[in-house]
């Protein structure tokens, strides 16, 4: 843990808590059960192979998606019962989510911006433009950028209400090395300096171990490990997080045993 940038876990106030939460479809187990929350100034990791649950359990999260039973608070807001304040504390960016494509950057900012009511919305477009290096890119079209202008101008939507929960699906999948690297540096830089927290998906282990505090393990739906990125491999006999993700994927019983 970067205890030089973040306080202990035990002395975080919670920014998303999820108790118990499922989802069912027919006689298939989606999410089964899950609880674990994030703190403010934590990156958390939800890791998995596909299928494991991550991102129903994110749709559920973001209220796109109803769970079959349990809770989810952001802050000490329900999501049930109060969805719409609870979204707005709450963003997200995936690669799979782009924004729309006949609109300019500039366009999409301010709709979005408008959306979550930001206030001064004119003046936080311009800093989040020059914070992901798009200022030139203003008044082009989202549908002609390449798919790595496209996740810079996704991250900037999602920063634009300066989120208490930060939601990234995937969020430098399409980025070139030293732009990647970029932008882990800018969210590290969010969670530390704000009051927000930060759930990251990654298939990118690497990644994962830079960036993030505290790792979940998800394997059919269950949260099988928890911890540290730097020290959980050791704790079960792997040398590195990606041989513990491959075990995940390919051997979670093991695991469970062990």
């Amino acid at each position: 843990m970067k205890q030089s940038l973040q306080s202990p876990a035990m002395t975080r106030s919670k920014v998303l808590s999820v108790m118990e939460l499922r989802k069912v479809y027919g006689d298939t187990v989606a999410v089964d059960g899950i609880s674990f929350d994030v703190g403010s100034n934590e990156i958390v990791g939800l890791l998995g192979p596909n299928g494991a649950g991550k991102t129903t359990t994110i749709n559920m999260i973001l209220g796109v998606l109803a769970p079959t039973s349990g809770t989810i608070h952001i802050e000490d807001v329900n999501i049930a019962t109060d969805r719409c304040r609870a979204l707005e504390r709450t963003n997200f960016a995936a690669v799979y989510a782009p924004l729309p494509g006949n609109l300019s950057v500039y366009q999409n900012l301010r709709i979005f911006g408008l959306l979550y009511g930001v206030k001064g919305l004119s003046e936080r477009i311009e800093v989040l433009l020059k914070h992901f290096d798009l200022a030139t890119f203003r008044d082009v079209k989202c549908g002609v950028l390449s798919s790595g202008e496209q996740t810079r101008v996704g991250l900037t939507k999602a920063l634009l209400n300066d989120p208490r929960l930060l939601l990234l699906d995937e969020p430098t999948a399409s980025l070139d090395p030293a732009t990647a690297r970029d932008v882990r540096t800018k969210i590290r830089r969010f969670a530390a300096q704000g009051a927000g927290g930060v759930l990251w998906t990654s298939h990118n282990m690497y990644e994962v171990q830079e960036v993030c505090d505290r790792v979940l393990f998800l394997s059919h739906g269950k949260i099988l490990l928890e911890g540290d990125p730097k020290t959980l491999p050791r704790e079960h006999g792997k040398e590195t997080l990606e041989e513990l993700f491959i075990t995940v994927a390919r051997e979670p019983l093991a695991l469970e045993l062990g």
